[in-house]
């Protein structure tokens, strides 16, 4: 089956705005994996409006299943992962005041400083996934500076999903059979929800996990957590 791993980013942003523990950012992602998540994904921020620093470690302490940490790799970035050694860390281009990712990176571009980051993560034994578009090169350039994993950008699926979910998966489908010729494990995550899963999940050779958070917490406002769970692993039950 397909790995599905929970974002809870908006968790701890509803706590922050009120200041407190509630809701509990850690018994929200203990209930997740209880209802059925394969893992937690946190993506913090330097501002840490949503999760902090001590979000990630607390989890990483208690969580019975993989953490995946998304973030820019700068130096502080850096040392959060080193010391509590997530299973997964997942590169992404944004900028430190970016509302949410808007692209993957240019793999060529940033070749040598992403070899660089990936020989560190690796050193420390934490897999490495970088954030890319669905495009042949930067996942040929992904290949080159030996990263375990991709992880599929699918804002522009998801923009086009209702007008023309054939075109909107073509790009995607041609990625996936590259990454999967290359050796690289694939993943995939932005904008994914309960409409466009299903036939995503249906047409994309060798995916093997995909992180959603914004659509899962908001369809757990009126289906509520367990159900919504049970909902988005059901469209990733593929035969």
């Amino acid at each position: 089956m397909i790995q599905l791993s929970v974002n809870v980013n908006k968790i701890a942003t509803l706590r922050n705005a009120r200041g407190g523990n509630l809701p509990n950012v850690q018994q929200v992602a203990l209930d997740c994996i209880r209802f059925g998540a394969h893992g937690i994904t946190v993506h913090p921020r330097p501002d840490e409006r949503h999760i902090r620093k001590e979000d990630v470690i607390q989890l990483k302490s208690i969580l019975p299943c993989e953490l995946n940490v998304e973030g820019y790799p700068s130096e502080e970035f850096m040392k959060l992962v080193i010391a509590c050694k997530p299973a997964q860390v997942t590169l992404v281009p944004d900028p430190p005041n970016a509302i949410t990712s808007t692209a993957g990176w240019d793999t060529h571009v940033h070749k040598y400083f992403l070899k660089e980051i990936i020989q560190r993560l690796k050193d420390a034994g934490i897999r490495t996934s970088i954030f890319v578009d669905a495009s042949l090169p930067m996942i040929e350039g992904a290949a080159k500076i030996h990263t375990d994993r991709i992880e599929l950008y699918t804002e522009a699926y998801a923009s086009n999903y209702e007008r023309n979910a054939e075109e909107a998966i073509a790009p995607y489908i041609l990625s996936a059979n590259a990454a999967n010729g290359l050796g690289l494990q694939l993943n995939a995550g932005h904008d994914l929800n309960l409409q466009n899963l299903q036939y995503f999940a249906e047409h994309i050779p060798g995916l093997y996990e995909v992180s959603i958070g914004h659509a899962l917490i908001c369809d757990a406002l009126y289906l509520g957590l367990e159900n919504t769970l049970k909902s988005y692993l059901h469209c990733l039950q593929i035969s």
